[in-house]
């Protein structure tokens, strides 16, 4: 009898244990054990939906006007972010030494109201598909070429001064 009652306990752990296990993978293939699924078929296959949705390429669209000629930094900021702060003196220091050769963008999305700025901040530059993709990326430090909507660089939690200057300098000679 004891035996039977703990073979039921474990066998029913098992099954817990497995269906917890389902749940905490988004990615597990849902499949009946007794078919047998190709790769291709899972939905995560190849891309982990949990990843950082980072855009790293182009903005997706033609830059407003205003930030043309001139190479465009946006620091995606959240006064919450460990990230923000510890990158915050890199960035007033690149302020300085480009003020009037880059265009410095702050897109803050700290909270509701503040990220509803940003968001329509981003829109008006032409930096809205930018902001969608990247909202959740604090402490990511990217750099546009306007002309072309092209990141020439996206930084993350980089206090390196020279890794913005080199990239800057080049956009700027060109």
């Amino acid at each position: 009898m004891k035996v039977q009652y703990l073979a039921t306990l474990a066998s029913i752990s098992l099954l817990s244990f497995g269906a917890i296990a389902g749940y905490a993978n988004p990615c597990a293939a849902k499949t009946p054990s007794n078919t047998r699924t190709e790769i291709s078929t899972n939905p995560c296959a190849g891309a982990n939906p949990c990843a950082s949705k980072s855009q790293v390429g182009s903005v997706g669209a033609p830059l407003a006007e205003e930030l043309q000629g001139k190479p465009v930094v946006v620091d995606m900021f959240a006064t919450w972010c460990s990230a923000c702060k510890n990158i915050a003196p890199t960035l007033t220091q690149l302020k300085k030494e480009y003020e009037g050769k880059a265009h410095f963008i702050v897109l803050d999305v700290s909270d509701q109201s503040t990220t509803a700025k940003a968001e329509a901040k981003a829109k008006q530059l032409g930096l809205g598909q930018f902001f969608a993709a990247n909202k959740s990326q604090t402490g990511t430090v990217t750099i546009i070429d306007p002309a072309t909507g092209n990141i020439l660089a996206q930084h993350k939690n980089n206090p390196n001064l020279a890794a913005y200057t080199q990239v800057i300098d080049a956009a700027i000679g060109q």
